[in-house]
């Protein structure tokens, strides 16, 4: 069941360290236990306000883990502070790291053709001894295509991997999850947005400084300016309505 639970604007939080959102994903891969982590940011607070389906998807999930500075500085406003801010580009190389240690298996999904088998490739020279399940990178509009979806489950059913990592944007991949999870039959599913091309060294990962300080968006807007525009200055600037309308809420 999920961590430790508080309400958190229209959504919900599991407000746990990184060690202890760890410790539950191994309790899940032991239990073989289906289920899905999301990390929700800014975006995805402010999609869940409007998206019926994504609301659902997080309502469900196993583990919600709190990504972002600004959610972590609205807990604080609303003095419900977070333990940690747990983005997937920093808990998907730890849980690698543990993977290699333990004996569990990774499967990379998504991104461009070959990126996900780079990203595998620097994870196992990273971590020696990591075991790769497989990578597969979906051709565009699998999701409306039922045989390519019934290929992608079977390599998944098949791969008898311990943690999926799922990297095609939201809402895509958590919508494939959501509506698959139970057919391939992977314990612990992640939606981890570009995470496999920040390993793959496709798209680089702001300096440890920028993140600390809260300007990794900053970081991303100036190195893809044009495709980031519309997302941090127009879309995630309601992220200030939805905190001033959740101000008033109750903490359970």
């Amino acid at each position: 069941m999920p961590l430790n639970r508080v309400r958190f604007m229209n959504t919900y939080i599991d407000n746990v360290s990184m060690d202890e959102a760890i410790g539950h994903i191994e309790e899940c891969i032991s239990e073989r236990k289906v289920c899905h982590v999301i990390t929700p940011n800014v975006d995805q607070i402010v999609r869940i306000e409007y998206d019926e389906t994504f609301r659902e998807i997080c309502n469900s999930a196993e583990l919600l883990l709190v990504d972002g500075h600004p959610l972590i500085w609205i807990g604080k406003l609303y003095k419900r502070p977070f333990k940690e801010k747990i983005c997937g580009s920093y808990l998907v190389p730890r849980l690698c790291e543990i993977a290699a240690i333990k004996g569990y298996s990774v499967f990379l999904l998504g991104a461009e053709p070959g990126v996900a088998k780079t990203a595998a490739e620097k994870l196992v020279s990273k971590y020696p001894g990591l075991k790769i399940a497989g990578t597969y990178s979906p051709p565009l509009g699998f999701e409306k295509d039922k045989n390519e979806l019934e290929h992608i489950n079977s390599i998944l059913m098949d791969s008898g991997a311990d943690l999926l990592f799922v990297g095609m944007g939201v809402p895509k991949q958590d919508i494939f999850i959501y509506e698959n999870m139970i057919t391939y039959q992977i314990p612990v599913s992640f939606s981890i947005g570009g995470t496999i091309d920040f390993i793959a060294g496709k798209q680089k990962r702001a300096p440890k400084w920028v993140n600390k300080i809260g300007m990794e968006w900053f970081y991303r807007f100036i190195h893809n300016p044009r495709r980031m525009f519309k997302r941090y200055f127009v879309d995630d600037m309601r992220i200030f309505k939805l905190a001033w309308k959740y101000r008033t809420q109750r903490h359970t």
